[in-house]
């Protein structure tokens, strides 16, 4: 056998060039943003975001030979600053060096690299030192530092679709590494990758390893679904996938549809979704999504989770499904939310306004003698336990009014409420 034979399926049929990429053409077709990358002469950093098997790899080791670089690997599962300063190191030998080489560092699942470790590789790709690509499974937009993403380009790649998945199998019969496989073996093949390239060479080899052993020139379904059991499914609980169902359910919620919501709550618990994790977001769609509306669906939240820490699988999850219920029948405001992110944006690009004095603590003699806390009406001491007229936001800062409740359920008589203060206000004179 073979050096070349003995290698896995997935590297035999590795592309080679950048024409034998299958899939991904809406960045590698002609005078798309990544094929121009290509043949630009000039690389450049990137994160390269997709579901797992989709070719990310096999992208910046094209892109590598493109340019003659010298092409490191680092995988942040495994690695961390060690193999970071071990990277520039190689990158400034190979630089320096008589034949002088650009370098390319590759760090797979770039995600799993804490803020310091992703913050080590900013100098470097600042001063042109090496480029830097990374991949991630997951929305970059969160994972990865805002410096380090301000400094690379995002190509965003695609599940394979089932004509590519077809080729691939093609390309595996090819060189004779698989035997034919009848129709519907192919169909259920393809299915069970789901999109994923690696998945279905994997698979593809672990076949014809059987297929040999059993002496069968084809595959048929019959024999597939033997060999695979029932079909396992493919549910990325770290990827793209993952938060795309998560995404579904928590506007089934916000849509008011208990029945959708129903549904992708087990398709999540079925997929193999952590059940405590699901309790948090309940608690998140309490708060994000019903708020002061129904104050009674975030105690109904925090119950459900307790219940299922206190009878676990399969019994528990019952709990998560009540609360599901719940919250999708619930009446929705998104209200505090909303006033909430106002206000933590006001507060981030506003200067440090200094307390009032009339609002400051006063526990020494002093501070008394200073000033702070004068004038301070104690509201329980006044008509209806409201100070008509106070003031108690900082000096200077106009009135603001960020809380703007909906005519949606508890919410109704929170904004009469607040129209009768404001009313006292506006009487006193503030």
């Amino acid at each position: 056998m073979s050096t070349s034979s003995q290698q896995p399926l997935a590297e035999r049929l590795r592309p080679r060039a950048l024409g034998e990429v299958i899939g991904q053409q809406h960045v590698l077709g002609e005078g798309m943003a990544l094929r121009v990358a290509f043949e630009s002469g000039q690389p450049h950093s990137c994160i390269l975001w997709g579901p797992p098997g989709v070719g990310k790899t096999t992208i910046a080791r094209l892109m590598a030979d493109a340019f003659d670089a010298q092409f490191l690997s680092i995988s942040a599962v495994l690695g961390g600053v060690k193999e970071i300063r071990e990277a520039v190191d190689l990158a400034l030998t190979a630089r320096d060096g008589l034949d002088p080489q650009r370098t390319i560092v590759f760090v797979d699942e770039v995600h799993r690299f804490n803020k310091s470790q992703q913050d080590a590789f900013l100098p470097h790709v600042e001063s042109g030192l090496f480029t830097f690509i990374g991949a991630t499974t997951e929305n970059p937009s969160f994972e990865v530092n805002s410096a380090l993403l301000s400094r690379a380009a995002v190509y965003v790649l695609q599940s394979l679709n089932e004509e590519d998945l077809a080729h691939i199998i093609a390309k595996a019969q090819s060189i004779d590494a698989v035997p034919a496989l009848d129709s519907e073996a192919q169909k259920r093949l393809i299915a069970y990758a789901d999109g994923d390239a690696r998945r279905l060479l994997n698979t593809l080899e672990t076949l014809a390893v059987s297929a040999k052993h059993e002496g069968l020139t084809e595959i048929t379904d019959t024999w597939l679904l033997k060999v695979l059991g029932e079909r396992m499914r493919r549910y990325d609980k770290g990827g793209e996938q993952f938060y795309d169902t998560i995404s579904a359910l928590h506007k089934s919620v916000r849509g008011s549809d208990p029945d959708a919501a129903l549904y992708w709550l087990v398709r999540m618990l079925d997929g193999g979704a952590e059940p405590k994790y699901m309790a948090r977001r309940l608690i998140r769609m309490a708060s994000e999504d019903i708020g002061l509306a129904d104050p009674r669906a975030l105690r109904l939240a925090l119950d459900a989770a307790e219940v299922y820490e206190r009878l676990g699988s399969p019994e528990g999850e019952l709990a998560l499904a009540e609360c599901v219920v719940y919250l999708a029948v619930a009446p929705k405001s998104n209200a505090v939310y909303k006033a909430f992110n106002e206000v933590r944006a006001l507060v981030k690009k506003d200067g440090t306004r200094p307390v009032p004095m009339h609002l400051r603590n006063a526990p020494t003699k002093l501070m008394k003698e200073l000033d702070y806390g004068k004038g301070y009406r104690y509201a329980h001491d006044e008509e209806d336990g409201f100070a008509a007229g106070e003031t108690y936001l900082p000096q200077g800062m106009e009135s603001a009014k960020f809380y703007h409740p909906v005519e949606r359920g508890l919410e109704i008589k929170i904004a009469d409420k607040l129209r009768e203060l404001r009313n006292k206000n506006k009487q006193a004179g503030h």
